[in-house]
């Protein structure tokens, strides 16, 4: 009555397919690579400027914005 059988939808339960240890270990290696090459493109300066301003620290009012408060019309 208590027969131990693993769940039908479990992974790696009646492993008759998949990718073996050599094919997933060529395969991160060529993701690696080809991320990397995207890791050495950098950060375009426009973003980079953009980073730049939502780091530093509020500014006063009236100086990044000529002195007046702007609407954005969603208040």
């Amino acid at each position: 009555m208590n027969e131990s059988k693993p769940p039908a939808n479990k992974p790696g339960a009646g492993k008759t397919g998949g990718l073996n240890a050599e094919i997933q270990a060529r395969i991160g290696h060529q993701l690696r690579a080809m991320y990397d090459d995207v890791v050495k493109q950098g950060i375009p300066d426009r973003f980079a400027d953009l980073l730049r301003q939502l780091d530093a620290p509020e500014a006063t009012p009236g100086s990044a914005t000529g002195g007046t408060a702007q609407k954005t019309g969603r208040d």
